[in-house]
């Protein structure tokens, strides 16, 4: 079972620990190298211009662009997961070469999250169409996935058309993974039809039970090498409970999870970081022998 990190400090929102608050760069740089070394899958970033004051998913998103660019040059395995990209806000050809970019610059370390987007606010303030935002985000995976990976592209469909057009750099993976985020059946099609990978919210934000995702992920058919990102229902505690975290993991084995997006109950960085190295040691994850404590 791989594991990745809901990454501190990147979103706020009154659930965080205080030292979130005032925590910058180089903390977040300490948390990146710290999951680096320990073997941890991914981390990740979400995306948000602007929100309206006082909403209670929070106020502070960090640009996942800017911030993996920063933090890939200071990493060595780590894979960048911007969860999730509303695709409506975005021409797939500004994706393709902005992300493609991070991708090559990371020597291939990018996963695309993808969603089709809900704060209808948002969607007005950027001026992106909102009724429509289901068929144009399918169009916009179909010319995604013929833009990535590829100097000269060509795409035409019922939103989105081009030609001949070269996007240079552009990602070294030959296929970037999409992982659809969502936690709607329509959402898991979507994956399913048109993705690598599903990543349905935590059970805590209207996502699926364990036992409601297993009968979603056998109703769907999901191809054998399909990617499912279980986010447990609370944070983790691998100190104070490593049969908690044992658990944890045979519950996402279980419900059809191949990924876990992780987090951990902690009140300051050093916490945070002694609960990353206890959970790698209970989950038995690869850390990197003899590499640097650059945390």
């Amino acid at each position: 079972m791989k594991v990745g990190i809901s990454s501190p400090i990147v979103a706020l929102s009154g659930r965080r620990p205080e030292w979130e608050q005032h925590a910058g760069p180089a903390e977040l740089v300490r948390v990146a190298r710290a999951a680096d070394r320990l073997g941890f899958d991914f981390m990740t970033c979400g995306d948000h211009v602007a929100v309206p004051a006082g909403i209670a998913r929070g106020e502070r998103f960090y640009d996942p662009l800017s911030t993996f660019s920063y933090l890939a040059a200071s990493t060595r395995r780590l894979r960048f997961l911007p969860f999730v990209l509303v695709l409506p806000f975005y021409h797939p050809l500004e994706i393709a070469k902005r992300y493609g970019t991070l991708d090559h610059l990371s020597n291939g370390r990018l996963i695309l999250g993808l969603g089709v987007g809900n704060l209808e606010e948002e969607f007005d303030l950027l001026g992106a169409p909102f009724a429509d935002r289901g068929p144009r985000a399918d169009d916009a995976l179909k010319a995604l996935r013929a833009a990535l990976g590829n100097r000269v592209v060509s795409y035409d469909g019922p939103y989105f058309s081009f030609e001949n057009l070269v996007v240079d750099p552009h990602a070294v993976q030959p296929r970037v993974p999409l992982w659809i985020g969502g936690h709607s059946k329509r959402a898991l099609r979507r994956a399913v039809e048109l993705g690598d990978g599903w990543s349905p919210a935590p059970q805590a934000f209207r996502g699926p039970t364990p036992e409601l995702l297993r009968q979603m992920l056998d109703e769907a058919e999901a191809p054998a090498d399909f990617d499912v990102v279980f986010s447990p229902g609370g944070r983790q505690d691998p100190i104070g409970d490593p049969d908690g975290v044992l658990a944890m993991l045979e519950t996402a084995r279980i419900a059809g999870g191949t990924l876990v997006n992780l987090t951990v109950e902690h009140q300051s960085l050093e916490q945070y970081l002694e609960q990353l190295e206890a959970f790698a040691e209970v989950a038995g994850l690869d850390v990197e022998a003899g590499a640097p404590h650059l945390d």
